[in-house]
C-alpha cells in the first residue's frame, strides 16, 4: 500500500476550478504510479501534523510516500519513475538549473553553495521507508526538502530530461504548461531514456543505437527483464561452448554471439527502465548473470586454446577472473565513498593532487563527447570494451590471444584506477566501510569474527595488504613441492590480517580492504594448485565460485536485494585458506580444490533460492 500526499502551495493566481481540475488530474497521475491512497493537505489546517500521520502510516507499512506540489503540471511517466526506484531508494524530481540552490553528484541531490547549483526542485519526491524519520523531523518547516537534506537525506535526482515538468502560478503558465507536454510523444521518449544517458564508448555506439527497437520488440511481446537477462546467458554459453570448439568458423561464430549476448544485456535494463518493472531481484540477477556470464566466456577460451595445443591458456584466464573480481571490489567501494562523501563530507584537501585530479575528473565527464571524455571512459576497460576486444580478437586469432590482451588491458586499467582514485580518496577524508556491515564485506568467518579480531590491533589496509603480498610472492615462487613450510607460513599473514577485524574500517583508504583480501584469498587459492598440480580448470572453478560468493554480497548492497542469508560466512576467507593450505600439506590439494569449490557453490545456490523464495 503505497500513500501519496499533495502539499498546498498558497500564494499562486490559478483559478478554483483550475486548481481543482489539476489536483485531481495528479491524483489521477500519483494512482496510476502506484499510490492506492491519495491524501491532499487543506490549507490553514494543520498540514505538519497530518504530513506526519500520513509518514507515520507509510513507515509502519515499511512502504514509501509520495508528495506532491498541488501546482504541479508534468508527465505522468515522471511521477511513475519517482515511485519506481530500483533500489527502493528516496527520490525527488528536478530540472537542471544552473542558478538552482541544489546540486546533482553522482546521480544525488545535495545542497548546494551559492553560485554552485545545478538543478531545482520541483515540487515532487517519493520518500523511501528508512528516511521517512526524516521528512516527520521536518514536516513543520517551510522548506521541506532543505531541512531533510541538512539532516543527511541523500535522495536519487530523478530528471526531467526530455519530459516536461514544471510548477505554474497563473492560469497562462498552466495552459503552456500543458501544451508544452501534449507536444511530446511520451512512450518514444520514455524508450529514449530507457537507454542509460552516459555510458561507455562501444556500447553508446554498437549497441544503444539500435538496441531501444529490440526492447520495444521485447514489450510487445511480453518479455520481462528476467528473460531476456535468461536469454541473454543462453547467448554468452553458445559462444564459450563455440570458442572451446577452438575451429575458425566455431570463434567467429562464438565472438557473433558474444556481441549479441551483450546486446540482450544491455536490453534488459533498457526493458526494465522503459516498463518500470523492478523487483528485489532483478538488479542482482543482472550484475550476477553479467559476471557469471564474462567468467564463462574466459573458461571458454581457455578450453579451447587448450584443445588444440596452446600452453598458458588456464593460467591467464585465472589471471583474468582474479584480476577482474579485484577490479570489481575497488569499482563497487570507491562508489559507494563517493556517495558518502557526497551525503557527509569532510574539509577536503585544497591544492593537492587529489583535489587537482577530482577537478579535471568533472571537467573531463562535462566535456560530452570530447576526446577526453571518451578516452577517460575507455582506459578503465569497462565491459563493453572487454567484449568487443573477446569477440574481435576469438574470431580473427585464437582463445590464448584473446584471454592475454584481457589480462594486459586489465592491468593498465587497474593501475591507472587504483592510482587514480587513491589519490582523489585521500583528499575526500572521509571512509565507507564502517558504515555497513564491515564483517560481512570481508567476508570474515568464525576464526576472525570470534578470536581473532578480539585482539582489535594493527591497520586493516596495510595488514591485509601485507597477506594479499605474501600470497603474490608465494604464486610467483612456484611454490616447490618440496618446500611445504613456504605454503604453511600463509597462516602468519592470515592470522595478521584477521587483528583488525572489529577496528573501525573509517581510513580514507579502507575501502580497498575488501579488494585486498579477495586478491590475497584467490593468490592462495592459485599458489595450493601451483603445489599441488592442480589441473588448471579445477582451480578457475574453485575461484568462480568464490567470485559468486563475493560478487552476491556487493550486488544486494548495490541493488538493494534482500540479505537475510548472504552474510552468513562460508567458513569466510580465513577459514577457507587455512582449510585449503592444510588440505594441500596433507597431499590433498586436488580433493580439497573439489570440495571447497562444492561447498562454496552449494552455499551460495541455496542462499540464493531461499532469498528470492522470500522475496517473492
Amino acid at each position: 500500500m503505497t500513500l501519496a500526499v499533495l502539499t498546498a502551495r498558497t500564494g499562486h493566481a490559478l483559478p478554483d476550478g483550475d486548481t481543482d481540475r489539476l489536483a485531481g488530474e495528479l491524483t489521477g497521475a500519483l494512482r496510476a504510479a502506484g499510490a492506492s491512497t491519495v491524501d491532499r493537505l487543506v490549507p490553514g489546517a494543520d498540514e505538519a501534523a497530518r504530513l506526519r500521520e500520513l509518514a507515520r502510516q507509510a513507515r509502519d507499512a515499511g512502504e514509501p510516500l509520495l508528495i506532491c506540489a498541488d501546482n504541479l503540471v508534468a508527465h505522468g511517466s515522471l511521477l511513475w519513475t519517482l515511485a519506481t526506484e530500483p533500489a527502493g531508494r528516496s527520490t525527488v524530481l528536478v530540472a537542471a538549473d544552473p542558478a538552482g540552490d541544489l546540486r546533482e553528484e553522482r546521480g544525488r541531490v545535495i545542497a548546494a553553495v551559492p553560485g554552485a547549483g545545478s538543478v531545482r526542485y520541483l515540487g515532487a519526491m517519493c520518500v523511501a521507508p528508512a528516511d521517512l524519520p526524516l521528512l516527520e523531523k521536518a514536516a513543520d518547516r517551510p522548506d521541506l526538502l532543505t531541512e531533510m537534506l541538512a539532516d543527511g537525506f541523500l535522495p536519487v535526482a530523478t530528471r526531467v530530461r526530455l519530459l516536461h515538468a514544471e510548477q505554474v502560478e497563473t492560469g497562462e503558465q498552466l495552459a503552456a504548461a500543458r501544451a508544452a507536454i501534449d507536444g511530446v510523444d511520451e512512450d518514444a521518449v520514455r524508450l529514449r531514456l530507457a537507454v542509460k544517458e552516459q555510458d561507455d564508448f562501444f556500447t553508446t555506439y554498437a549497441v544503444s543505437t539500435w538496441s531501444p527497437y529490440v526492447t520495444k520488440g521485447a514489450a510487445r511481446l511480453g518479455l520481462g527483464p528476467t528473460a531476456v537477462t535468461g536469454l541473454s546467458v543462453l547467448f554468452a554459453a553458445g559462444a564459450a561452448l563455440l570458442f572451446w570448439q577452438a575451429s575458425r568458423v566455431g570463434m567467429v561464430l562464438g565472438g557473433i554471439l558474444l556481441y549479441l549476448g551483450f546486446v540482450l544485456d544491455c536490453v534488459d535494463g533498457q526493458l526494465a527502465r522503459y516498463t518500470r518493472n523492478f523487483d528485489a531481484f532483478g538488479g542482482w540477477l543482472d550484475t550476477m548473470a553479467d559476471r557469471a556470464k564474462e567468467y564463462t566466456v574466459y573458461a571458454g577460451l581457455a578450453a579451447g586454446a587448450d584443445r588444440i595445443g596452446l600452453p598458458y591458456a588456464w593460467p591467464l584466464a585465472i589471471t583474468a577472473i582474479l584480476l577482474q573480481t579485484a577490479r570489481h571490489m575497488t569499482d563497487t567501494w570507491y562508489g559507494a565513498l563517493h556517495d558518502e562523501a557526497a551525503a557527509r563530507p569532510a574539509p577536503a584537501v585544497s591544492g593537492g593532487v587529489g583535489a587537482r585530479l577530482t577537478a579535471a575528473s568533472v571537467k573531463a565527464q562535462s566535456q560530452r563527447g570530447s576526446l577526453i571524455y571518451w578516452a577517460k571512459r575507455i582506459v578503465v576497460f569497462p565491459i563493453g570494451e572487454r567484449w568487443a576486444l573477446i569477440s574481435v580478437l576469438a574470431a580473427v586469432t585464437n582463445g590464448r590471444v584473446a584471454l592475454a590482451a584481457v589480462v594486459g588491458f586489465g592491468l593498465l586499467a587497474a593501475a591507472y584506477t587504483l592510482a587514480l582514485r587513491s589519490l582523489r580518496a585521500l583528499s575526500m577524508r572521509v571512509g565507507v566501510l564502517h558504515t555497513v556491515d564491515t564483517a560481512r564485506h570481508r567476508d570474515d568467518g568464525p576464526l576472525v569474527r570470534s578470536v581473532l579480531s578480539r585482539v582489535r590491533a594493527g591497520w586493516p589496509l596495510p595488514f591485509a595488504a601485507v597477506f594479499a603480498g605474501y600470497a603474490l610472492v608465494t604464486v610467483a615462487a612456484g611454490v616447490p613441492s618440496g618446500r611445504p613450510w613456504l605454503l604453511a607460513f600463509v597462516a602468519v599473514p592470515v592470522l595478521l590480517a584477521g587483528f583488525p577485524g572489529r577496528v573501525r574500517h573509517d581510513g580514507p583508504l579502507d575501502w580497498l580492504v575488501p579488494a585486498a583480501l579477495r586478491a590475497a584469498e584467490y593468490l592462495v587459492v592459485v599458489a595450493v594448485g601451483l603445489y599441488g598440480g592442480v589441473p588448471g580448470p579445477l582451480v578457475f572453478l574453485l575461484l568462480f565460485t568464490l567470485t559468486l560468493r563475493h560478487y552476491d554480497l556487493t550486488a544486494r548492497m548495490e541493488k538493494g536485494a534482500p540479505a537475510t542469508g548472504a552474510g552468513l560466512a562460508v567458513l569466510g576467507w580465513d577459514g577457507r585458506v587455512l582449510l585449503l593450505v592444510l588440505a594441500a600439506v596433507a597431499g590433498y590439494a586436488t580433493a580439497g580444490t573439489v570440495l571447497l569449490a562444492a561447498l562454496v557453490a552449494a552455499a551460495f545456490t541455496l542462499t540464493a533460492v531461499r532469498d528470492w523464495r522470500a522475496s517473492r
